[in-house]
């Protein structure tokens, strides 16, 4: 295990200092298992959050009523002077699904990067299963490639205190043209106890694949009262262990930023999307990647765009 600098994330609509990639650990082959075979679930039974993000705009009434706060505080984490603009998180039609696309673009200096962030309002998630169908990209939409970028889903809750032990947070992060020590694209899955901003100090767990994702994904991270597993398109990715259990609810979040600058010196305007399908979190029940596959196509087959039952802790 080997730990490396990481970034500053500002989240809940406030600015918190937060961790990332450290220690870093190649995805065993033994871990590339086959999900268990779906059982039968109906689409609203249990406790859950479902939403698949169909709003016409930023500015839509229902994305605020429906729990959901685009970013445009400013800070950490990735390039200082950088914009959160809630302007680029847009939606739109994709083959009859909604979808909803993060745009982050930079000309290469810290006053013309923009970086996006949604989240929800409320930190009142804790056990059970989250999933989202993320699609990742590999290469700009438009402009030279080569930056150090982070697409990232994840569930987290303020630091308290440096070394706080109730802090929690479980990350999927892509970086498409590596950062933070590698040179290449990774997927990282993430799963913290706590950390010290400064001097940095972290205590987490990794599990790593270096290889390449682009296109659409399917995430599923569970936590029950023993561990944290998580799993990218039905198969079994990595399991931290009971040290890295949430002692306090969390919110879900999705954004997409640059590390730095550094990597690809152009003033050329360049673009880059990370695009969500859906996201679903069901309360104190461990589903397994089929099962959460079902409880999607239930709700989409009632016709039920959003539900959120999860009560406030």
């Amino acid at each position: 295990m080997r730990t490396h600098s990481r970034h500053l994330r500002t989240t809940l609509a406030c600015a918190a200092l937060l961790g990332g990639a450290a220690a870093l650990a190649t995805l065993p082959a033994s871990a590339s298992t086959t999900a268990p075979e779906a059982k039968e679930v109906q689409p609203r039974a249990g406790e859950a959050l479902f939403d698949d993000f169909s709003y016409s705009s930023h500015t839509d009434p229902a994305l605020g009523s429906n729990g959901w706060h685009v970013r445009s505080s400013p800070g950490g984490p990735g390039v200082p002077g950088a914009t959160w603009d809630p302007s680029k998180v847009t939606f739109h039609n994709d083959g009859g699904d909604s979808v909803m696309n993060l745009e982050t673009s930079t000309s290469g200096t810290g006053a013309s990067t923009t970086h996006t962030e949604i989240l929800t309002k409320s930190t009142k998630f804790k056990n059970g299963t989250y999933a989202a169908r993320v699609k990742f990209a590999d290469e700009p939409k438009h402009g030279p490639d080569g930056d150090r970028l982070v697409q990232a889903f994840f569930t987290i809750n303020d630091l308290k205190a440096p070394m706080a032990k109730d802090y929690s947070e479980y990350d999927f992060e892509y970086l498409p043209n590596g950062g933070w020590g590698e040179s290449d694209h990774t997927l990282f899955v993430t799963s913290w106890d706590t950390y010290n901003p400064e001097p940095w100090e972290v205590v987490n767990e990794h599990t790593a694949d270096r290889s390449g994702h682009a296109g659409w994904r399917d995430l599923v991270v569970t936590v029950d009262d023993r561990e944290i597993t998580y799993y990218v398109d039905g198969q079994h990715f990595g399991t931290h262990g009971a040290e890295y259990l949430p002692e306090r609810p969390m919110s879900i979040n999705f954004n997409q930023w640059l590390i730095d600058l550094e990597a690809l010196t152009s003033s050329e305007p360049r673009a880059y999307d990370q695009q969500v399908d859906y996201v679903l979190h069901v309360k104190d029940q461990v589903l397994s990647p089929a099962e959460v596959a079902d409880r999607v196509a239930g709700y989409r087959a009632s016709g039920t765009p959003f539900v959120d039952e999860i009560p406030e802790p």
